[in-house]
């Protein structure tokens, strides 16, 4: 039985190869994702931000970029880690809506 993630074979349409611009937090997960999976760090490994990019529900895959999936994988291993608390997280999260003034 396939999984909501797994297009394996299914017809997708047409893939549109063109280059573009990342926008700047694009830019920023990428670079967490380098820092976090460094040999010397470990806090990260590839197989982790699969297995929780995986694990989101069918509507957040579908609904989600590609790097909004990461960055949530990202986030959950850190927590299952316990790197970072939700606690943290939310104080964090907090402060940014604040300074950004986001609802």
């Amino acid at each position: 039985m396939r999984s909501h993630h797994d297009m394996g074979g299914l017809p997708a349409g047409t893939v549109e190869i063109k280059e573009h611009d990342y926008a700047h937090w694009e830019k920023r997960v990428d670079a967490l994702m380098v820092l976090l999976s460094a040999p010397e760090r470990r806090m990260l490994r590839v197989d982790e931000l699969r297995r929780n990019i995986e694990g989101l529900g069918p509507d957040a895959y579908e609904t989600m970029s590609y790097y909004e999936r990461w960055i949530a994988a990202i986030t959950k291993t850190l927590l299952e880690r316990g790197v970072l608390s939700s606690d943290e997280l939310g104080r964090k999260i907090e402060a940014v809506r604040a300074r950004e003034k986001i609802p």
